[in-house]
């Protein structure tokens, strides 16, 4: 088969089109042909060599997300699922390849009006915001910060606290034209990176019908982190709640946990989230009403754009240079 493989760590031009025998399911396994392959943020960091210490080696295969359909099953594996389309988990790797091989227990059937290419741009991202929402106890008529929203991590967190009830959503992002684009899916107030109105946005950041921007907000969702990160702590309300639920700008500077006790008498606080901490079936059950809501029209799948699986680099490359808003979907 046909499959995108890690030959050096570092910028995109690492990866290349290999040939690689056709995987096989194990027990508990089903093998998958791909129709759809989310691009992730997740990818770009394991690409980057940024992880080493968690063992990937070279000739790693990308891609933790596929959409497609069942051609075998491992041992103890219902043989029913042959022959289904499914969105699949496949682990931190395996998914850039023409078939994919994910443990039974973390693929979901999936409903004939709802694209693989939607499925993958809403699988992971959809529950991560979900759950990282939860996780910051997030509550209707709170004001809400989406940190680097672009990207289908953020437009999703967007969506659901708009459909939440927030009082107001906030979005940080790199131009006006994106803003508008958030606006459409819920976005109240549009910022730059660095938390002030957009250049050349006609309201200078105001949002319109929602007024000006919140001078703090109660909840914020940052997909970054990097070295801004303390300067979003002041802008939290007090008794507010930041998670980070992702690292695409690096790790905080050594002074954050400084920042945050500076900031004692405000009763902030701080957390990560990783959806590996949430049960399966719990995901599979947000998943399930997600992909439901999205046939619904009730959710939008923000597909960047589709590329053939052989142009990975080009992919990374886009995402490298902060062109993609929502996700990219790679089909063989």
């Amino acid at each position: 088969m046909k499959a995108i493989t890690i030959q050096k760590f570092g910028p995109p031009d690492g990866m290349a089109v290999t040939d690689l025998p056709d995987p096989a399911p194990a027990a508990g396994q089903v093998l998958i042909a791909t129709q759809a392959i989310g691009v992730g943020g997740v990818d770009a960091v394991i690409r980057s060599g940024a992880v080493a210490a968690y063992g990937f080696t070279e000739g790693h295969i990308p891609g933790s997300e596929v959409a497609g359909t069942v051609t075998a099953v491992g041992e103890g594996v219902d043989a029913s699922w042959v022959g289904r389309r499914v969105w699949a988990f496949t682990g931190l790797g395996g998914g850039y390849a023409e078939q994919a091989v994910a443990s039974v227990a973390d693929v979901v059937p999936l409903a004939p009006d709802l694209s693989s290419a939607d499925a993958v741009t809403l699988g992971a991202s959809g529950v991560v915001a979900h759950f990282s929402l939860a996780h910051a106890h997030f509550a209707r008529g709170e004001s809400v910060l989406v940190r680097g929203a672009g990207g289908s991590l953020g437009v999703m967190t967007v969506q659901l606290a708009a459909l939440g009830g927030a009082g107001a959503v906030a979005v940080t992002t790199s131009s006006a034209e994106r803003g508008e684009l958030l606006r459409t899916l819920g976005a109240t107030h549009v910022l730059d990176r660095s938390g002030e109105g957009v250049e050349g946005d006609a309201d200078g950041g105001d949002g319109g019908d929602g007024g000006d921007a919140p001078t703090g907000y109660d909840v914020i969702i940052d997909v970054i982190a990097g070295a801004d990160m303390p300067s979003f702590l002041d802008r939290l309300n007090p008794n507010g709640r930041m998670v980070a639920v992702g690292v695409v700008g690096g790790p905080p500077p050594e002074d954050f946990g400084a920042r945050l006790i500076a900031a004692f008498r405000k009763s902030l606080s701080f957390a990560t989230f990783s959806a590996d901490t949430v049960p399966r079936s719990a995901q599979h059950t947000v998943r399930a009403e997600q992909f439901a809501a999205a046939s619904r029209g009730e959710l939008r799948a923000v597909v960047h754009e589709v590329l053939p699986l052989d142009e990975a680099v080009l992919a990374h490359r886009k995402m490298a240079a902060s062109e993609v808003f929502g996700r990219i979907v790679l089909t063989p």
